[in-house]
């Protein structure tokens, strides 16, 4: 299309567009540089039709394809909860937008779109930090699917990615627009700009890329993969018949030189109370397998329970028809011989299912009807590490949903996690692209941490990946198995595992002094009216 008949385009092309083009370069495919021209149809369409142009509803469709055409499979697990997810984050990614829009009316395009980008990742930084998190489209993780050329997530995490995004994006638009102003020259700057801030960061990457070493540890990890069906888990299998493949998964597995051994989230699903499994009639093949084996330590997932007696101990706690009160955890347990279970409580929760703000507490009946959780689950109060001084190879317990979570990450690996151990049941999805998208986004937290990571999945995909973010190997959806490899115990902290999400940060701060100008040009402008 021709540039100068950009004027004559329909919005909703332009609208249409922009929601396809982010929809289609989301992982994991082939269209990942999509998402580096993606926002310009809205760009453009704002140009051109000036701030009194109702740009909001457009950009509101944009979205709303965006988070239809890549989270739609959260249908499979609640139809409820896939449309509660997509309609309030696509109103919710409205909001920069509609500050964007805002500031239109009394600032320059350059500036203003300047604010858009601050307002942009402030949302994502927020996105990321409050009681209805969902940070699943945030734009940083839409570029796992190269990780060869993002290694410099090792400085900036996902935030890096998305301000990248936001200013290649920025570029290409202003390259068009100059393109039809008819200053070629200009054009010219920007979009060599553009290709040059892209090669700069693959050739940073190369450099940044860790030394692939031939693995000369004696100590192995097994990751074993039970592959059970979540919705007919109880129908089709006893508990007992559960714990029995899962042993017997990982006594075929290992051999006299493993050291761990990690089952899914929620393996071991005979819930009951913290001070209580070790008598459970259904764990015993469990601890003896432990016994059998005093050098493994065993890492689950597992349901368990924890009393307070007669006091609210937490704000999640519930009480019995007794009076006494008590938390529901979805966990990790470490298992060991000849030493007492520990435990880490899962704290980034999935809204809604797992767990419900305040101000959402009256829509509780709701959301248990939908396969919601009305109490919500305790959580620990800090990361927990899972420490083996013998093996030395520290693990870091996170539990599916955390995985997405880059700072969060880091608090395991400063506490002394030499490697990652990512418990998870993507089977709720079926195979769909949901289970695929969460392991394309633990390959951000091994080259954010530098750390290899342990991934077991229910029902896949289970796989090793190391610090450069690649994948060693993998257990296949939709198989039963066990994998086993050798991980070194990695004992360096990266920069951002130090500093964080230093640019949503600071992105903030640049957002929040943006807000105080416009409200004072504005009541400047309103005293000089009257």
């Amino acid at each position: 299309m021709a540039l100068n008949k950009w004027n004559n385009v329909h919005p909703l092309t332009l609208s249409l567009l922009s929601g396809l083009l982010l929809t289609s370069a989301w992982p994991n495919t082939a269209l990942t540089i999509g998402l580096l021209f993606a926002w310009v149809p809205l760009l453009l369409m704002a140009h051109q039709k000036g701030p009194a142009f109702p740009l909001l509803r457009y950009v509101g469709l944009s979205l709303f394809i965006w988070n239809t055409g890549t989270t739609w499979w959260l249908w499979n697990s609640t139809g409820f909860g896939a449309v509660a997810a997509i309609v309030i984050n696509t109103t919710l990614m409205c909001i920069p937008w509609w500050g964007y829009i805002k500031m239109r009316r009394y600032f320059t395009e350059m500036i203003s779109l300047i604010s858009l980008v601050a307002f942009w990742l402030t949302f994502e930084y927020i996105h990321l930090n409050w009681s209805i998190s969902w940070p699943w489209l945030t734009l940083g993780n839409g570029l796992s699917a190269f990780t060869s050329y993002i290694q410099w997530y090792e400085y900036t995490g996902v935030g890096g990615g998305s301000l990248l995004i936001w200013i290649v994006n920025l570029l290409v638009f202003h390259s068009m627009v100059s393109l039809k102003e008819g200053k070629q020259k200009t054009a010219f700057y920007f979009s060599g700009f553009a290709l040059f801030l892209i090669a700069l960061l693959v050739f940073i990457s190369q450099q940044l890329l860790p030394q692939k070493n031939k693995l000369t540890e004696k100590t192995n990890v097994v990751v074993v993969q039970p592959n059970m069906d979540p919705y007919q888990k109880f129908e089709t299998l006893t508990t007992a018949d559960q714990v029995n493949r899962l042993v017997q998964l990982s006594v075929n597995a290992i051999d006299s030189n493993t050291v761990m051994v990690i089952w899914p989230e929620t393996a071991m699903s005979a819930a009951d109370w913290q001070d209580n499994i070790k008598v459970n009639p259904y764990y015993q093949p469990i601890f003896q397998f432990v016994a059998a084996h005093p050098s493994i330590q065993l890492i689950s997932g597992i349901e368990t329970f924890k009393q307070y007696g007669n006091t609210a101990a937490t704000k999640t706690a519930r009480k019995t028809n007794d009076g006494i009160y008590y938390d529901a955890f979805n966990a990790a347990v470490r298992l060991q011989s000849n030493q007492e279970p520990v435990y880490y409580n899962k704290s980034k929760l999935v809204p809604g299912v797992e767990s419900l703000p305040s101000f959402l507490r009256f829509m509780a009946p709701v959301f248990e009807q939908f396969g919601g959780s009305t109490g919500g689950y305790g959580v620990s109060d800090t990361a927990v590490v899972f420490r083996d001084p013998i093996a030395q190879l520290n693990a870091a317990p996170i539990i599916c949903y955390e995985s997405i979570y880059g700072e969060y990450v880091t608090n395991y690996v400063k506490s002394g996690a030499t490697m990652l151990a990512i418990m998870t049941n993507d089977g709720w999805w079926g195979n769909t692209p949901g289970h695929q998208q969460h392991l394309s986004y633990a390959k951000l937290r091994a080259i954010e941490t530098r750390r290899w990571i342990a991934r077991s999945a229910n029902t896949g995909i289970s796989a090793f990946i190391n610090p450069r973010g690649e994948i060693e190997q993998s257990l296949a959806w939709d198989k039963r198995g066990a994998i086993k490899m050798a991980i070194p115990s990695e004992q360096k902290l990266s920069f951002y595992v130090q500093y964080g999400d230093l640019i949503f940060k600071l992105a903030a701060a640049v957002a929040a002094f943006f807000v105080v100008v416009y409200f004072y040009k504005k009541s400047t402008h309103a005293r000089k009216a009257n």
